[in-house]
């Protein structure tokens, strides 16, 4: 018998915003990187001369709050570029998120076999799951106008609605083997 694999990155498609907020990211990072630098210069240099006394503790808050920024910046400006990664294989799916192509955060695996439901976002049965009380959402998609796919189930009786995005050559997969009557159309 045959492995069936299918792997899938998903991304945005219209990156225009993206790509803006990470130039916007990049140079508020240094910007904000400099000016902390020359009012950590001042303030040692207010201390050395004058002492410390009360009237620099404004000073050194800003100072604190650029420097701050400035690494927040650094450490998080790759998350403006995320995409999901959906690997299939022999029924188990495995769901990834990868920031800026650098940084892989896994999200977990599933046996497709073990989902209550699942089916087209567009479908009448997902939005019977969606209104169930206590339903944890997981969104793992980034095109709102996708063709998007949910999955129902329980674990450790927490209940759960995943929805992913993706293609239809990995529908096809999952409805093969998901199990009788658990891939719903209406």
């Amino acid at each position: 018998m045959l492995d069936q694999f299918r792997e899938e990155v998903v991304t945005k498609k219209n990156k225009t915003m993206e790509n803006v907020m990470m130039a916007f990211a990049n140079i508020s990072m240094v910007l904000t990187g400099i000016m902390a630098m020359f009012m950590l210069q001042t303030v040692m240099m207010m201390i050395s001369t004058q002492g410390f006394s009360t009237g620099m503790i404004l000073s050194i808050l800003v100072t604190l709050l650029l420097i701050a920024s400035a690494v927040l910046l650094f450490l998080f400006k790759d998350r403006i570029r995320t995409e999901y990664e959906y690997t299939f294989t022999n029924g188990t799916m495995d769901f990834a998120q990868v920031f800026n192509n650098k940084k892989r955060k896994a999200l977990g695996t599933m046996n497709i076999r073990n989902v209550e439901a699942c089916g087209l976002v567009s479908s009448g049965s997902f939005h019977r799951y969606l209104s169930t009380p206590n339903v944890n959402r997981l969104n793992w998609f980034l095109n709102r106008d996708a063709e998007l796919f949910y999955f129902y189930f329980v674990k450790d009786s927490k209940k759960t609605l995943m929805v992913i995005e993706p293609s239809e050559e990995m529908v096809s997969l999952i409805r093969k083997n998901v199990g009788q009557g658990k891939f719903q159309t209406n």
